[in-house]
């Protein structure tokens, strides 16, 4: 059959893990003349776990620095195993010695080797030095080779610890301190202590890190440590206080420790109670005697133990007072009770009650507040119905019916006084509005005509010469409401007038002419008549030419020639000066 077996007893693959076979094979039973024919075969053996770890040395040593950090790998330890693959794997542990509480041992599983941890922070001023016994074991383990063992072994590990100049080391690793509020300004708050742990035990120095707001409030002594109030504390705007304090060594200020410190503002009784809110009280009309209408409570911005217990009463320093009563509850609360059977409002609608209120603090302090009371009509099962309205009308005599017919009064006036506005800002306003004007009223129109060819829009016969007009028209702006006057006059007459006689006549119709306005009105009329003496009175050319003539004799004319004689007074003046 060919079958290959081992001729050897107990092959170690440790030492030959390799072999080669050379196979002949011969027909005709090996006989002579026979053909045969060879192969090789390659025998590889396999690892079983026969060969226990074993650690190079039995004794090791290791360099720690104090410095080192909680959690770090401070050094790593191997023990060798000729096996492989998982007959190699191992666990490394920490059996004994005056270090297994500092350090911890763990396992790469990928180099198998021992990794020696940080457990607790080094002191060289402390101790100097360590003995861990460390054990390397495998894990898988194969009961036939068990007569082979152990398959463990155990070494010694020194561990030496390096002096390093370390910062300063407080005392504690925080500080509460308490300091009462208002008290002055350099009050002692407490002290923080911090040494250098190193041999040479240099001096320290204090500061405090002014990262915030909060370490404003507060100075250190740089020397003693002691911590002081730089500002009057309020318990009740802040009632508590984070600072941080640092420690240097005098020799080597770069070596820095922080520390964080909490200061507590206690509470004085330095707040009088209050009413806890504005109390709205009502008390009805139908109320009996005894009858508690409210309770009130109060609130003290102090803590409880300045502040948790009131007392409220009424000011003794007033007579007793007929109306009302209070009750201490003895609960931190009050009752307002009534005196009396019914109250009216038509009489009194409000009444005021002064209640003093006291805490329980050391020293007590009170303060006074006065409770409103509205008297008001309310339902039979005490619901108030209404307060001061009803009252009034009451007092009044109105009811609702006359109240409604008061209203409409009231709205219809209103309306009519908004129409009369409207109608009065409709009307137009003149376009010239002037001191100096000697117009009242100037009459506009709003078109602007059709032009020369145009002669239905505006009749302007009443600009034209007297002679030219066979009969006056009336005013065009206003409607007459009665046929005008006629106003015929023979033309010989129009030829010969003078201007003067001619203007008081116009006047003395526009007097009569009951289709006119009743006010006064600006008639222009292209005519200076015949014959002047005085010449042309028209200014068309006075820019041009500079004339002698004295005006003055305008002003005596009458009062329909005053502007014109200023008018003529100013340009005078002016050529003098």
């Amino acid at each position: 059959t060919g079958v290959i077996r081992t001729a050897l007893h107990n092959m170690d693959r440790e030492a030959r893990e390799h072999y080669s076979v050379v196979i002949q094979a011969k027909d005709m039973a090996g006989q002579v003349g026979g053909l045969s024919g060879s192969t090789t075969v390659n025998i590889t053996l396999t690892d079983v776990n026969d060969n226990p770890p074993r650690f190079p040395q039995k004794h090791y040593q290791l360099y720690v620095p104090e410095s080192a950090q909680v959690g770090s790998a401070v050094g790593k330890i191997k023990a060798n195993d000729a096996d492989t693959g998982s007959n190699a794997d191992m666990k490394y542990t920490i059996i004994n010695g005056d270090g297994s509480g500092v350090f911890s041992i763990s396992t790469d599983k990928e180099t198998r080797e021992g990794i020696l941890s940080l457990k607790k922070p080094l002191n060289y001023e402390k101790k100097k030095s360590y003995t861990l016994n460390i054990e390397g074991a495998n894990t898988h383990l194969d009961f036939r080779f068990s007569h082979l063992g152990p398959f463990k072994d155990v070494t010694m590990l020194k561990v030496i610890v390096g002096d390093v100049d370390e910062p300063p080391l407080f005392t504690m690793p925080s500080y509460v301190m308490e300091v009462y509020e208002n008290a002055k300004i350099g009050t002692p708050v407490g002290t923080v202590t911090a040494h250098d742990p190193d041999a040479a035990n240099s001096l320290v120095r204090y500061f405090i890190d002014h990262n915030t707001e909060e370490d404003r409030y507060f100075t250190i002594d740089a020397s003693t440590g002691t911590i002081k109030t730089a500002k009057i504390f309020d318990r009740e705007e802040t009632p508590w206080y984070n600072i941080t304090v640092a420690a240097s060594e005098i020799d080597n200020p770069g070596l820095v420790s922080h520390v964080p410190v909490g200061v507590r503002i206690l509470d004085v009784n330095d707040n009088p109670p209050e009413l806890a809110r504005d109390y709205d009280v009502v008390v009805c009309e139908n109320t009996k005697p005894g009858q508690v209408i409210q309770t009130i409570t109060a609130t003290d911005k102090d803590n409880s133990a300045n502040g948790a217990r009131f007392h409220f009463s009424l000011d003794e320093g007033l007579s007793l007072n007929p109306n009302f009563t209070l009750r201490n509850n003895e609960d931190n609360t009050a009752s307002i009770l009534t005196r009396r059977r019914r109250y009216s409002r038509t009489t009194q609608d409000v009444y005021y009650l002064p209640v003093l209120i006291s805490d329980g603090g050391v020293p007590p302090l009170s303060s006074s507040s006065t409770l409103t009371i509205r008297v008001c009509a309310c339902e039979r099962d005490g619901r108030v119905r209404t307060c001061h309205a009803e009252a009034f009308l009451s007092s009044a005599g109105l009811s609702t019916g006359a109240l409604i017919a008061i209203l409409l009064c009231v709205v219809i006036l209103l309306a009519i006084v908004v129409l009369f506005i409207t109608l009065r800002r409709s009307k137009k306003e003149p376009l010239i509005i002037s001191e100096e004007d000697v117009r009242e009223n100037v009459v506009t129109y709003d078109d602007e005509g059709g032009g020369e060819e145009d002669t239905e829009a505006f009749d302007i016969t009443a600009l034209r010469n007297p002679s030219a007009a066979e009969e006056l028209k009336y005013r065009r702006d206003v409607r007459p409401e009665v046929k005008p006057l006629s106003r015929h006059h023979p033309s010989s007459s129009l030829d010969s007038i003078d201007v003067q006689e001619f203007i008081k006549q116009r006047l003395a119709e526009a007097d009569l002419d009951p289709s006119v306005p009743p006010y006064d009105s600006l008639q222009t009329y292209a005519y200076e008549g015949h014959r002047s003496e005085a010449g042309s009175i028209s200014s068309l050319d006075s820019a041009t030419t500079h004339s002698d003539q004295d005006y003055n004799y305008l002003g005596d004319w009458g009062p329909e020639f005053k502007k014109l004689a200023e008018l003529y007074g100013e340009i005078e003046s002016e050529r003098t000066t």
